[in-house]
């Protein structure tokens, strides 16, 4: 790290880079309600059936090696031949990189048909190929992020986290209006997508370029004497663990690529009706990455507390933030999951124009609740260097869903396929809940909690009913994306605020505890006015 580190830029670089990651998930799930909009369910399921495969490499790039790599290259700080060290770090780290980012190439372009093959789809090859040329990208991006926050210079980071999303955000939506406009090709809109993708990635290794102008990323020949493996096997390990739960969402979704459309024409869906099924069970997709952005912002900004903490005070100073996150993570996630299976009919006709499917759709967002837990349990566990079990869990939960799909599908359509996600994601947070219990050896909420919580669920869900069966009888006459905007739009309003005066009201979190919560200083003021003494 910096030689003027301590745990104020410690904890400044942490905030930037989460409010940069909290801009990008909020254009990562808006942008997919327009693009739907634009190229309808069947364009949206073209879409979707590719983006795990090219999101993975971005993900695992950004969210992992780059993490790896200032890792690696702050342990060195501590090292005899500081710069010997950091330069082989950075040669065999980019050496490797560059191998994996071809073997990726090759495995994405030359073997498209076959993947297109695999999922039921061979008209999917086309966006496979355009899609293979994020991996070329991976060594140089990951290299520049790991170098600058080794260095606590997380401006670079976080400007081209957000640039890169806001050109690929921009070029997808402006290319699927203009092809759906002139030859309306779902394929091509879908092809325009990707290039989206590609071109965003491009825009943040210029602008990561342009920080590092002037320094020498990529060093000259350096003696490792046997070295090389060592540090290959560390970075891989590091890597992955790091973006473990972002990864197991794309896996899942992949697991979905390759079965839920074969398995729908298995079982005699016609070919058309099974596209439209699959893009509007792809509509759960931006609704759960809405729901998650707290957990996620939460999961972010634990990390470098977390791992702060624990070894400023062998572990123990951690416990308080941990129990915080959980029950912060817990409160917002199931509030999220319940609310939106609450008003379900109207959001999917406000955001996507019909009400299909919605009961599915209602079984696909109780997702919310495990993953809130498994993103900010990940990131706790990772504070404190705990990564071989969850690892070993998730890959579980991976496997559970892929055999899921194959079960249910064939008997319950779409519907099953929501049902293996929940059972493997539902399974995954109960173990590492019960791991991280096991670690602590402290209570992460009391019964009074969980009490309190379930009260508060009930208060929105039976505002949310009454004014439902309200609305319905005084505005009749409204019905379409109107009736859906005002009325869901009412209920979402009046639910949330039941939801909150309730958790105020009943100080399910006390007023300092809510001081530490990102954006938590209103919540503690209004529980204070809620709760002073007349």
């Amino acid at each position: 790290m910096a030689k003027n580190f301590g745990m104020k830029e410690y904890m400044k670089g942490a905030l930037l880079l989460t409010v940069a990651a909290l801009i990008v998930k909020i254009l990562s799930a808006v942008y997919r309600v327009p693009f739907q909009n634009l190229v309808g369910d069947r364009g949206f399921y073209i879409y979707q059936q590719v983006y795990p495969f090219i999101s993975f490499f971005i993900v695992w790039t950004s969210g992992g090696f780059a993490v790896a790599i200032s890792k690696m290259l702050a342990d060195a700080q501590s090292m005899p031949d500081v710069e010997q060290r950091k330069n082989l770090i950075k040669r065999t780290v980019f050496q490797y990189l560059t191998l994996l980012s071809i073997i990726f190439y090759f495995i994405l372009f030359f073997g498209s048909d076959m993947l297109a093959q695999l999922m039921g789809d061979a008209q999917l090859a086309t966006l496979l190929r355009t899609g293979s040329y994020v991996a070329l990208f991976m060594p140089i991006i990951a290299l520049m992020k790991g170098h600058f926050q080794a260095n606590s210079d997380m401006t670079p980071v976080a400007s081209a986290q957000v640039i890169e999303q806001f050109v690929r955000v921009v070029i997808i939506l402006l290319g699927a209006s203009f092809i759906m406009t002139t030859s309306q090709s779902l394929y091509a809109a879908g092809n325009a997508a990707v290039i989206g993708t590609v071109i965003g990635e491009i825009a943040g290794v210029i602008i990561l370029l342009y920080f590092s102008r002037g320094i020498k990323m990529i060093p000259g020949k350096v003696n490792s004497k046997g070295q090389k493996w060592p540090i290959i096997k560390e970075v891989t390990i590091l890597s992955l663990s790091v973006s473990m739960s972002s990864l197991l969402l794309l896996c899942f979704q992949l697991a979905d690529s390759f079965t839920v459309f074969s398995l729908l024409l298995e079982s005699g869906i016609e070919e058309m009706q099974a596209m439209k099924m699959k893009g509007i069970y792809d509509r759960g997709q931006p609704l759960v990455q809405l729901g998650i952005i707290i957990a996620s912002s939460l999961s972010l900004a634990i990390v470098p507390l977390v791992a702060y903490q624990s070894k400023k005070m062998d572990g123990r100073g951690a416990a308080p933030f941990i129990q915080l996150t959980y029950r912060v993570s817990l409160l917002l996630g199931v509030a999220a999951s319940i609310g939106l299976m609450a008003v379900m009919p109207y959001v999917n006709v406000m955001l996507f124009e019909s009400d299909s499917l919605s009961s599915i759709l209602m079984v696909y967002v109780l997702q919310i609740i495990p993953l809130s837990v498994i993103l900010t349990f990940t990131a706790i566990l990772q504070g404190m260097n705990k990564l071989k079990f969850p690892a070993f869990i998730l890959i579980i939960a991976i496997v559970f869903k892929f055999i899921g799909n194959h079960l249910f599908i064939p008997k319950s359509g779409v519907l099953g396929a929501a049902i293996a996600s929940n059972v493997g994601l539902f399974f995954c947070g109960c173990c590492l809940l019960i791991y991280l219990k096991k670690l602590l050896k402290v209570k992460l909420a009391n019964r009074e909690f969980y009490i309190k919580l379930g009260l508060s669920c009930g208060s929105m869900i039976l505002t949310i009913i009454l004014l439902d069966m309200i609305s319905r009888m005084v505005f009749s006459s409204l019905s379409g994306r109107i009736g859906a905007v005002i009325i869901g739009g009412s209920l979402i309003v009046a639910g949330a605020f039941v939801y909150l005066t309730f958790v105020a009201k009943a100080r399910v979190l006390k007023e300092k505890e809510w001081f530490l919560v990102p954006f938590g200083r209103r919540m503690a003021a209004y529980q204070l006015f809620l709760n002073k003494k007349k």
